[in-house]
């Protein structure tokens, strides 16, 4: 089911929303200052491409014994410099292809999953896309941590 959706999502407008993720990552390939957001760009392209499947978790739910204040502070600098720069648009394109697909039947779902990406675009620094299996074994075990620790 996960691969009939995809292709949905890429014949009803998800080929469009990945080519702008495309592009964002290019120009923050080129143009030197914005290099620490490329990460981000090309973790979000994936999920543009495969958003069935896969999901967008936090790296600090994903690598709970990393977590650092100091990179947490970073990564919020990084996000309001990526709003700025690459995240409104990114949003508006998949709002707008989210209202597209919404319009017939079928594509109700793949709208959805675009509404869900527009929200990551906003705020993409610290994020990793994983199988939605993987998402699941982090919350897991991060919740079984904090309750083996109260």
């Amino acid at each position: 089911m996960r691969t009939v959706l995809n292709i949905l999502n890429f014949v009803l407008g998800g080929f469009f929303t990945t080519l702008a993720w495309l592009f964002a990552t290019l120009v923050s390939i080129v143009l030197i200052f914005t290099l620490p957001l490329t990460r981000s760009c090309w973790e979000i392209t994936k999920l543009s491409f495969l958003p069935y499947g896969n999901e967008a978790i936090s790296v600090n739910e994903l690598y709970p014994e990393k977590s650092n204040t100091l990179l947490s502070a970073g990564g919020s600098l990084l996000n309001v410099f990526w709003l700025i720069c690459f995240g409104w648009w990114l949003c508006l394109s998949h709002i707008t292809a989210g209202i597209a697909q919404c319009i017939s039947i079928i594509g109700i779902p793949v709208g959805i999953a675009n509404f869900k990406i527009a929200a990551i675009a906003l705020w993409p620094v610290g994020r990793r896309v994983v199988s939605v299996e993987m998402a699941q074994q982090a919350r897991s075990e991060n919740a079984r941590r904090q309750y083996q620790q109260r």
